[in-house]
């Protein structure tokens, strides 16, 4: 296999992000169970769906990394939290995923940038892309599960996610 050196500094980045994506699948599995384990079945799947999807991103970065001829770095991942003491917090746990996620995504980008790594940057703009998108429905949620004032609200709340998932299958 022909090597594509990739700067040290990018491949960095590159590994950091790779790991932070395995992390954050660890931690909307957390995020699930809390959820399943209250009977809130609509945030339970959206969640093991986030799981997944952080899973992809992971892989596509793995993916990048080895196309160039290296192999990435795994990193010991830790314990996510686990104990929340309602939906709320859960959600805002959510947000601040995505919003942390977003910087060290703009951080991978800033790194191919200085180091002029073009096959990064392409690869980062899917990325910067996809956190629009995660970010609004991270805010969108806090927004909703806030204005929601009381169980039989949350539950309504809960069922419309649940139908949002059944709909996306369908499609």
């Amino acid at each position: 296999m022909a090597k594509n050196k990739i700067p040290t500094k990018t491949l960095a980045e590159l590994n950091r992000q790779f790991n932070y994506e395995l992390t954050a699948a660890h931690a909307y599995l957390a995020l699930s169970v809390w959820c399943a384990n209250r009977s809130l079945k609509g945030f339970a799947g959206f969640f093991a769906k986030q799981s997944s999807e952080e899973r992809e991103h992971a892989e596509k970065l793995m993916n990048h990394v080895l196309d160039r001829g290296v192999a990435p770095e795994l990193v010991t991942i830790a314990v996510p939290k686990q104990n929340f003491k309602s939906l709320l917090e859960v959600v805002e746990k959510a947000q601040a995923m995505e919003q942390a996620n977003t910087g060290g995504i703009n951080a991978v980008y800033e790194a191919a940038v200085a180091a002029k790594d073009y096959p990064a940057q392409v690869l980062m703009h899917w990325f910067i892309k996809e956190q629009v998108e995660e970010e609004a429905w991270a805010g969108e949620l806090v927004d909703r599960v806030r204005a929601a004032t009381c169980a039989g609200s949350l539950s309504d709340l809960d069922r419309h996610v649940e139908k949002l998932l059944a709909d996306d299958k369908e499609a």
